[in-house]
């Protein structure tokens, strides 16, 4: 499948999962690495071209991020973007420096149409810039084709080598043209055909999995969420009755989804496989007992699926896979792929006990992005509601209570959470929004409720509009809903005396609240 491959370079930037999301959006296949990796490695995976992202560095500092100069002499595409293209020039002999005047938001661009890079582009357009250093002069070779009002070379090329640097961030969506520009880096300046499509994959993959599991059996962690469900289904597909779903009710889903899970997967279910749920709550509940660390919850949580996983295995014979829903997002957040710190682990790839009860573990989504997970989804059939149904966390609503993890917390923020999604749908936000859900923060203050002083707990709820959930914003929820949602948390949930709304972008924050 991966006959043409771009690859991401990544100097710590924090836009590296949406530049590498934004090539494949033009069918490109694309994966990320970090700027340590051996040039003899880049050479080896034969790129069509490759993408110098951003840093928080300057390039011309002691110990900053850098690259072998070799890698402008591979005879391949390079574009460098912010970081990336002051590098390029820094490395070529170029001379970049500390800006007079900072550059940061949206910004007008006139660009050099002539530009292989910015065809079909308008000559007036508005990016998105975010630097300190400009590029004082360019390296030899290299012409300017583009520039703003307080930047003389927002875009450097030498078309003959092939090497392009773009101050801007074409990947952003506050740049208003820069897919087209990324599509003519990797389509047009790259000569890359496009084909990445999810069709192909889900046919190659089941093909793959097939010779891979041969006789064997498969157990499958299935939590409903859209990434276990799509896995579940492309292994259901390929290998049948091989595979047994076993579903952990850890206590920690939103309220009801135990039954909905079952109901759709279980042998009422349309799906050939084997299912098997396992009423988990109160072991879970113990082992979170006294822990308030978010790291430490979300080890505690992935150590003890694997646990459970270990178990069934035993009761149901020898098994051979465990299979996983895994996506790219978690890889590169997990600090496994690329040079960005670790933002959280994910039970799925940071928190694997040292010794797991299976041969191999299958991670047949691993390497796609959410929406390509839904693109499967529908590729295999499964429908649309469950396709396009909200992310959820592995770790479920044990990072959605700040602090210890109870019994009672987990009443509070089910209850919460089912009003505010039931009163979403009544006002007709649902598909407006991209992701929605209460939180219980760890935070009591006091409160008055029928002429009595309380001393209760805030709930924080969450509303996010996002493409590909690596940045989003906060929602603009109307007041009458939130209003409305205010009113019947704090009269039908018990031990709820506040209810806040969080406007918090991501980035600083994340989606989740640990």
């Amino acid at each position: 499948m991966k006959k043409e491959l771009v690859i991401v370079i990544d100097f710590g930037g924090q836009y590296n999962q949406l530049v590498a999301r934004r090539v494949r959006e033009c069918n490109v296949y694309c994966e990320i690495y970090s700027y340590k990796t051996d040039l003899e490695k880049i050479k080896s995976m034969n790129p069509k071209g490759i993408i110098l992202t951003g840093g928080p560095s300057s390039c011309y500092e002691e110990g900053a991020a850098s690259c072998s100069p070799e890698l402008f002499g591979m005879g391949i595409p390079i574009l460098g973007l912010c970081y990336g293209a002051q590098l390029m020039m820094h490395i070529l002999g170029g001379r970049v420096e500390r800006a007079a005047v900072r550059e940061y938001g949206r910004t007008e661009v006139d660009v050099d149409t002539s530009s292989p890079l910015f065809s079909d582009v308008a000559p007036h357009t508005v990016c998105w810039m975010s630097h300190f250093d400009y590029i004082a002069q360019m390296a030899p070779g290299f012409r300017a084709a583009a520039a703003t009002a307080d930047c003389p070379v927002a875009a450097a090329e030498c078309a003959e080598r092939q090497l392009y640097a773009i101050q801007f961030h074409p990947e952003v969506l506050h740049t208003a043209e820069g897919s087209k520009m990324l599509y003519n880096f990797v389509r047009r300046i790259c000569g890359c055909s496009g084909d990445w499509r999810m069709d192909s994959f889900v046919e190659e993959n089941i093909k793959a999995i097939r010779e891979k599991v041969g006789g064997g059996r498969v157990l499958c962690a299935l939590s409903g969420g859209v990434d276990s469900s799509v896995a579940a289904v492309l292994l259901s597909r390929a290998v049948g009755e091989q595979l047994t779903c076993v579903f952990v009710d850890h206590g920690l889903l939103r309220k009801n989804e135990g039954d909905e899970v079952e109901a759709v997967f279980g042998p009422k279910g349309s799906y050939r496989l084997n299912f098997i749920r396992v009423n988990a709550q109160e072991r879970f509940y113990n082992r979170l007992a006294g822990v308030e660390e978010p790291e430490s919850k979300r080890k505690i949580i992935g150590e003890e699926f694997i646990r459970v996983f270990e178990e069934e295995a035993k009761k149901i014979g020898a098994v051979d896979f465990l299979v996983q829903g895994t996506i790219y997002p978690d890889v590169v957040e997990s600090g496994l792929g690329g040079e960005s710190a670790v933002i959280k682990s994910h039970h799925n790839v940071g928190g694997l006990p040292d010794y797991v009860d299976f041969k191999e573990i299958i991670e047949p989504l691993r390497d796609l992005f959410k929406d390509e997970v839904r693109k499967v989804g529908l590729e295999l059939g499964i429908p649309e509601h469950l396709v396009f149904r909200q992310p959820f966390p592995g770790p479920g609503l044990g990072i959605r209570i700040v602090g210890e993890v109870t019994a009672e917390k987990v009443k509070i923020v089910q209850d919460a959470d089912a009003i505010y999604r039931e009163e979403i749908a009544n006002a007709g936000l649902a598909g407006e929004l991209n992701q929605y859900f209460a939180a219980l923060t760890n935070m009591r203050s006091v409160g008055v409720m029928g002429d009595e002083r309380t001393y209760d707990y805030a709930v924080a709820l969450r509303a996010v509009s996002t493409v590909d959930f690596m940045t989003a914003e906060a929602a603009p929820v109307p007041w009458e809903v939130l209003r409305k949602v205010t009113s019947r948390i704090i009269n039908e949930v018990a031990h709820v005396n506040r209810v806040l709304y969080d406007v918090t972008s991501k980035p600083p924050g994340t989606i989740e609240f640990e």
